[in-house]
């Protein structure tokens, strides 16, 4: 069985400030429509710990949409990428299930991210697939964008501690 390292509260503040930011980052890139976030962490013989996160959108696609989800939910799905985030023995599977457009033919289009060593990796559509494929049979999977920012986005880069940080 795998044992918790302890983790500094400096480095679990860091967590979850870098939580706020991921999840500012994925709900300004949500179009208008009914969107589920879905997070499983996991530790090595352990069951993994599920949140979902229900957001929906309301406008026309810019930058004055209204973005609203459950701050009790909210809060749990934070609190647990947090801890994914602080702890770098676990691992999992961020993903976001959005309605389509039209052109693409099925119901719902899924990003998927990973969760490994403390840092969140955007997956390839078919990886995502290979990931959540018996999950969401009605789904078009599509390449994630990246949640750390940099170009284009408008704002500063940051990268995971993970990139900075010693093991």
């Amino acid at each position: 069985m795998a044992k918790l390292k302890p983790v500094p509260v400096e480095e679990i503040r860091e967590a979850n400030e870098e939580a706020g930011v991921i999840l500012a980052r994925l709900m300004t890139r949500m179009a208008p429509g009914e969107h589920v976030l879905r997070l499983a962490v996991c530790m090595e013989d352990q069951d993994p710990l599920y949140a979902a996160l229900a957001v929906t959108v309301e406008g026309k696609g810019d930058s004055d949409d209204l973005v609203g989800a459950d701050p009790v939910y909210r809060d749990n799905f934070r609190f647990l990428l947090t801890c994914g985030l602080a702890q770098r023995l676990s691992y999992g599977v961020m993903y976001m299930r959005s309605p389509a457009p039209e052109e693409v033919g099925a119901p719902y289009v899924v990003n998927a991210w990973e969760l490994d060593h403390g840092a969140l990796t955007s997956c390839e559509a078919a990886r995502a697939d290979e990931l959540l494929g018996s999950g969401e049979d009605t789904a078009a999977f599509r390449d994630a964008f990246s949640l750390y920012g940099g170009e284009g986005d408008g704002g500063e880069a940051i990268y995971p501690r993970a990139a900075y940080t010693v093991l």
